[in-house]
């Protein structure tokens, strides 16, 4: 490597050289860095080296040639080898039209997480480094940035229970007067949510359930395989709708099927009093069947008590399901044949199943008023396929969960909760399904106050800025609860329990990120 440096180095006396010379040099570097057997990162004095091509390479004077063409930008992992113990370095050009005119040069240190605020970067200390690499009569300003867990992973007895949810909140205001000072109520504020199903947390976790059964059946269908979930009763599917059948006949032993798992704050939020023949035989059966030949077994009954006329159900007028057309035929006795046989069964479960939670989801969002019908209507479209109709619902479920975690665990007030309402059914129309994206909504700091002012940050940032558009720099602090830098191992002794702020004392680790301006003549 130190040769490949060596030879290229009496080159450096024009700038078309510099640049091939800089490019050779990364096309090096890379063969290098790609090798699987390197597990050490090169010294930061390497990569000053590094920079200086890059810097020279964009700079016209040291060419004749007219043309002056913007590299990429460049950044660099460092070992944090140097004093300063440098993790990364940077640069990009700044251009003014299509002429570069100069370089911008970053610096990224890193230190260990410290408990000590007597330890921490001061203001006046950030100030004083950001002179030193600028005019010091240049007009400063000072931001500051604060981001806080409202809802995600939790300590239990000293334990930490991860969560792939998370509700994390980011302020950002003027006028700091300290380290780690807590945003003011006039500063503004972000919420950040990322919401997976099945927390089993949520007041949407029956609900979950009950879609992860859904999604089993249309697996099935897809793939010719099905793994059976564990039955919620200990009654048979067949013994179950038998039961069922038999009230039906004498209304006044009916009794209605509870599950041991219904909590009270999911009944509040879902259960519907209007649940139709069809509904309430589909609870029965996800909870119990554990084969096809359970779906199967159970429809035959249904339909041969529709045929011989020994029940009489009532369906909503909307029911699209094919059990429901059997159910309308029956009226009029005039049921055609239906051969159980092969995805028949499965397939008119998975319509009942799909008929009800919409429903069930539709019921929830206009009853709260928090859409219309009309803007619904791309999810519950049922001339679509099954598969399709399956990811569609799955859709209102994910936007449900992130609703009622708002509502349920931060509060947040009906217009907060209808704006979210319409981002998620404005995302979800035209992208497809991923609970790993992020939905952004800005509220006013005084509804969450509650929250962060008795939380440790997770990320608590200031910076010093001046110049204007593309000579603006920046010099910044950053204090986190977990490092900022992926490819460094940190070495401290100091326990980090952070995560709920349940730690009086808690420990940041420390970021310093550095912006110097080299202006081309």
């Amino acid at each position: 490597m130190n040769e490949c440096v060596h030879q290229i180095l009496p080159c450096l006396n024009d700038r078309a050289m510099i640049l091939r010379s800089l490019l050779t040099y990364i096309v090096s570097f890379m063969c290098i860095f790609n090798q699987p057997h390197l597990t050490k990162f090169f010294s930061s004095s390497l990569y000053r080296q590094f920079l200086s091509w890059y810097t020279l390479s964009q700079n016209a004077s040291m060419s004749a040639e007219d043309t002056n063409l913007p590299l990429y930008p460049l950044w660099v992992r460092c070992d944090m080898s140097d004093p300063a113990g440098t993790t990364w370095f940077g640069a990009e050009t700044v251009c003014v039209g299509t002429k570069v005119t100069g370089v911008k040069l970053y610096s990224i240190t890193s230190k260990g997480s410290t408990a000590d605020k007597r330890s921490l970067t001061t203001l006046e200390e950030l100030k004083q480094e950001h002179k030193k690499r600028h005019h010091p009569s240049s007009v400063f300003q000072f931001s500051s940035s604060f981001a806080s867990l409202l809802f995600g992973s939790t300590v239990v007895e000293n334990t930490t229970i991860e969560s792939q949810s998370s509700v994390t909140v980011d302020f950002k205001w003027s006028h700091v007067e300290s380290i780690l000072e807590t945003p003011p109520l006039s500063s503004t504020a972000t919420l950040n949510i990322k919401i997976a199903s099945g927390d089993m947390r949520s007041p949407m976790f029956e609900m979950y359930r009950e879609l992860e059964f859904l999604q089993t059946l249309a697996d099935g269908l897809r793939t010719g395989e099905t793994e059976w979930m564990e039955p919620l009763e200990s009654t048979s599917a067949v013994n179950l709708t038998k039961a069922y059948l038999e009230g039906m006949k004498t209304p006044e032993k009916t009794s209605k099927l509870k599950s041991e798992t219904e909590t009270p704050i999911f009944n509040s939020f879902l259960e519907r009093g209007d649940l139709d023949f069809v509904e309430q035989l589909w609870v029965r059966m996800r909870k119990s069947v554990t084969s096809y030949q359970d779906i199967g077994d159970c429809l035959k009954l249904v339909i041969d008590a529709l045929r011989y006329g020994d029940i009489k159900p009532w369906i909503h007028r909307d029911s699209s399901s094919s059990l429901s057309k059997l159910i309308l035929q029956s009226y009029h006795q005039q049921i055609e044949h239906v051969s159980l046989t092969g995805v028949t069964p499965v397939n008119m479960l998975l319509e009942m199943g799909l008929d009800k939670m919409r429903k069930d989801y539709i019921n929830y969002l206009i009853g709260e008023e928090l859409t219309t019908l009309n803007h619904l209507v791309s999810f519950t479209l049922t001339e679509v396929d099954l598969q399709e109709q399956v990811i569609r619902l799955r859709k209102l479920h994910h936007l449900l969960e992130i609703i009622v975690t708002c509502s349920t665990f931060l509060g947040l007030p009906y217009d907060r909760l209808f704006l979210l309402t319409q981002l998620c059914l404005q995302h979800y129309r035209t992208s497809p399904y991923d609970e790993e994206h992020e939905f952004k909504l800005q509220i006013k700091p005084a509804l969450i106050s509650h929250f962060y002012q008795k939380e440790h940050p997770i990320l608590w940032g200031v910076e010093v800025s001046s110049g204007h558009g593309p000579r603006e720099v920046r010099t910044s602090l950053h204090l986190s609860d977990r490092p900022l830098v992926d490819h460094v191992i940190f070495e401290t002794d100091y326990p980090n329990d952070t995560v709920n702020g349940d730690s009086e004392d808690p420990a940041f680790f420390s970021t310093m990120a550095y912006c110097s301006l080299v202006n081309f003549a």
